[in-house]
């Protein structure tokens, strides 16, 4: 995913806030965590976490304080957000 298209799923957003995820190239916000194995090409922001063998794919979101980890997998234009656990 690139820069532009992340801004057409989310609007406009400052650069320096993103880092680009380097297993499957989605974006992790600076107050975001995404563990280096995990494989994320969706989005994940706000104070979300990401670990383990868990996958991010699409246009799929992580966000609020949502932890998704294990072998769970969030595809698709799903939501994960709030207080949400996914787990797997």
């Amino acid at each position: 995913m690139t820069f532009e298209q992340l801004e057409n799923l989310m609007g406009k957003q400052t650069r320096s806030d993103w880092s680009q995820h380097t297993n499957g190239e989605g974006w992790v916000k600076s107050s975001a965590e995404a563990d280096p194995a995990c494989y994320i090409a969706g989005v994940v922001y706000g104070n979300a976490r990401v670990y383990g063998d868990a996958r991010v794919y699409g246009d799929a979101q992580v966000y609020g304080d949502a932890w998704v980890y294990g072998n769970a997998r969030v595809s698709g234009n799903a939501w994960v957000y709030g207080n949400a656990q996914v787990y797997g």
